[in-house]
């Protein structure tokens, strides 16, 4: 990342992603009343001023105990500040100093990154100096009190920060490929991601439910920008209870559909599930583009027909997105991983594809001639007369006929089918909007006359 980075440090339960929140300007980070809520590191867009920075929030640390993740998410923390330019060390007001509070001060000390106390929950502004001054016991500068919740001292916080910060470049947009990584809990996800980054930029664990964010990270690759955001492990809606959980998922469905491509994670031991089908639904119903990839491939025995026979099983489970690519890989081992990159490529280039209308059309004309509509028991025939396409992302094409209802799904199919052949929507759904026009006569001055009255929407 070009813009600088402030790390957000402190103990489980202090407001830590409540003042990312207030930072960003945005909800980016889950906010619940539970330790241990945020785990890994989560990038958020910030500014102060004229001064553009990256917040990234960590885990609570707790450094006398190994249980669970606390040793993960001590190490994310550790390569939080390797990488920022200023440490935001949060306590809370209205605790006072705690054991766990001089330890991390402590470890914060022995650091090279400069960093700012945040006293957090100072809700009055009276009260706030006092709970504030006894946090200069830290030896780690001026103790500035401020609100997370109500954004009291949040100005003079921000002052004192990026005053810590190296000027940004100028930065160009940057025209990048949003890839949501979704799936089960897990299926490999973070496993999937860190095998993209080439380090541990999530957490990874055989607990059920280890990512709880959505997480950004930024990649480049041949000269191409990539955001992969990974997201919690979605479970089956009666199975999850309101909480940390229920918050992820939410932030799972929202980072389906802000992506360009989505990465459908399956295991491959599993295969495809009643919960696996209900998330392509969910995609398909967003008109998201995907790439199907099935992880843990280095887990299967397999001869030379073991993949054939996958791939097959796995389509006529996965019918209502045939025109997704499928890709067996392994996370572990990174077998086929970079791949995974130029399927996605194809699929966001479909995805935004926008063709003219003469194209559209000479495709039309091509593929009524190879089969034309077929005709009714009354001798009615379904005709078209022309199309367009009228959105992208995805590509949508409305289809004006002179009646929808005499064109029968498999011939609708077989359209659908020629635009994919013809115009390469490969990775991506398309919409065809089956447009009618009631032809009708209608008497003019003694003679008969065609004339369209009305246009219906189908």
């Amino acid at each position: 990342m070009s813009l600088p980075i402030v790390a957000i440090i402190g103990r489980p339960n202090v407001g830590k992603s409540t003042i990312v929140n207030r930072l960003a300007g945005t909800g980016a980070a889950i906010v619940y009343d539970e330790p241990g809520i945020t785990r890994d590191r989560t990038y958020v867009n910030a500014y102060w001023g004229d001064r553009d920075f990256v917040v990234v929030d960590t885990g609570g640390l707790v450094f006398d105990d190994d249980t669970e993740f606390l040793p993960q998410i001590r190490e994310q923390a550790a390569l939080a500040l390797k990488e920022a330019s200023a440490a935001l060390f949060i306590v809370d007001g209205q605790a006072g100093i705690c054991a766990a509070d001089e330890e991390i001060a402590q470890w914060l000390r022995q650091q090279s990154v400069p960093v700012v106390l945040a006293v957090n929950k100072c809700e009055s502004a009276e009260l706030g100096l006092s709970q504030a001054s006894q946090f200069w016991e830290l030896g780690l500068g001026e103790p500035f009190p401020m609100s997370g919740i109500h954004g009291n001292g949040t100005g003079e916080l921000l002052d004192a920060v990026v005053a810590h910060l190296p000027l940004a470049e100028d930065l160009p947009d940057v025209d990048e490929v949003k890839i949501a990584i979704v799936g089960r809990p897990n299926v490999g996800k973070s496993s999937l991601l860190n095998a993209f980054v080439g380090e541990n930029r999530a957490i990874v664990s055989p607990i059920s439910g280890t990512t709880r964010d959505a997480i950004d990270t930024v990649i480049e690759r041949d000269g191409k920008t990539y955001r992969l955001i990974d997201t919690a492990g979605i479970r089956r809606k009666k199975n999850v209870e309101y909480g940390a959980e229920f918050f992820g998922i939410n932030r799972a469905f929202k980072a389906i559909r802000r992506a360009d491509v989505v990465l459908l994670v399956l295991d491959a031991e599993d295969g495809v599930t009643e919960q696996d089908q209900k998330l392509v639904a969910r995609i398909e119903e967003e008109g998201r583009s995907c790439v199907v990839v099935i992880n843990k491939w280095d887990a299967v025995e397999k001869d030379s027909y073991t993949i054939y026979d996958h791939e097959k099983t796995l389509k006529e489970r996965l019918y209502f997105i045939e025109w997704a690519e499928m890709i067996f890989v392994s996370a572990k081992t990174g077998q086929r991983v970079e791949k995974i990159l130029e399927l996605a490529d194809v699929a966001a280039a479909a995805h935004k594809r926008r063709v003219t209308t003469s194209v559209i059309n000479e495709v039309l004309e091509e593929a009524v001639r190879w089969h034309s509509p077929p005709t009714s028991r009354q001798g009615r025939q379904g005709k078209i007369y022309y199309g367009t396409q009228v959105s992208t992302q995805p590509p949508a094409i409305a289809l004006f006929v002179n009646e929808a209802s005499r064109f029968p799904e498999n011939y609708k199919r077989y359209i659908e089918r020629q635009f994919r052949q013809q115009l390469g929507f490969v990775g991506t759904p398309i919409r065809l909007f089956w447009r009618s026009k009631k032809v009708r006569e209608v008497e003019n001055t003694g003679s008969p006359t065609n004339r369209a009255t009305r246009v219906k929407s189908h």
